[in-house]
């Protein structure tokens, strides 16, 4: 399955970043995500198999959510409604590339850059999402919690974020993705990360600046990894990028 070309993606960073406002917190509000954790635990179940049945109660979720005013929560119940809400409306967009059976996300056009939710009366993507929200908090971890449905992507924990929850649920996250399969040395010292870290390893080099757009060196990427990784830096003689596998897949389990 073919990926996104690089200057396809970086336009549509580029374009979200110019549209879509900056996000708002600052209140000691909370959101209840209770019915995206039934969701998560039935597709746990199920394996996923059944993913398109489930493409209604995804919609309404994300639907739900976008009556909630983000200025009212605090900073970690803020980011947590926003990788909550992206990740719904992936695994919606999933369930729509199974009922129409295309194999892939990128099979169902503008997928991603399409407008999904009106969340207090601001119409975003998935791209905003990511883009224009999720990344301008600031934390990279998240590049281990946002899911596309598909092979390569990380899998999705089977409890929606929290505010109270998000750090170590960040950090298990990041230890979980690594640990299994976007991390893996071989004996000759190459390191094998997951293309996730080609195209978003800046925001772990530089997370100050983020969304970053201009690429990091391969070292300085695994210096920024290492709180998280299993190997020790040291070990690493060199590194390469795997490649994404595209295919149509929906992995829930616990991190």
């Amino acid at each position: 399955m073919d990926q996104p070309g690089i200057f396809q993606a970086l336009w549509s960073i580029f374009k979200v970043l110019l549209t879509i406002k900056r996000p708002v917190f600052g209140g000691n509000g909370m959101v209840d995500h209770s019915e995206f954790a039934v969701i998560l635990k039935e597709l746990e179940s199920s394996g996923g198999v059944d993913l398109a049945d489930h493409e209604g109660e995804l919609r309404s979720y994300a639907k739900k959510l976008g009556d909630v005013d983000t200025a009212q929560l605090t900073r970690d119940e803020a980011l947590a409604f926003w990788i909550n809400l992206y990740n719904a409306g992936a695994l919606s967009l999933a369930a729509e590339a199974q009922r129409k059976g295309t194999g892939s996300v990128l099979r169902i056009p503008g997928g991603f850059s399409r407008p999904f939710v009106a969340v207090t009366g601001e119409t975003v993507s998935l791209d905003a999402i990511e883009h224009a929200k999720i990344r301008r908090f600031k934390d990279p971890r998240i590049h281990a919690a946002l899911v596309c449905g598909s092979v390569s992507c990380p899998t999705l924990r089977s409890e929606p974020y929290t505010g109270t929850n998000l750090d170590e649920q960040l950090d298990r996250q990041m230890v979980s993705f690594l640990a299994n399969g976007a991390s893996q040395l071989r004996t000759d010292g190459t390191l094998e990360l997951s293309r996730v870290f080609l195209w978003y390893g800046s925001d772990f080099v530089r997370p100050k600046r983020m969304p970053t757009l201009v690429p990091s060196a391969k070292d300085k990427v695994v210096d920024a990894l290492v709180p998280w990784l299993e190997h020790p830096a040291d070990a690493v003689t060199a590194v390469e990028f795997q490649s994404y596998d595209w295919g149509l897949r929906c992995s829930v389990g616990d991190s």
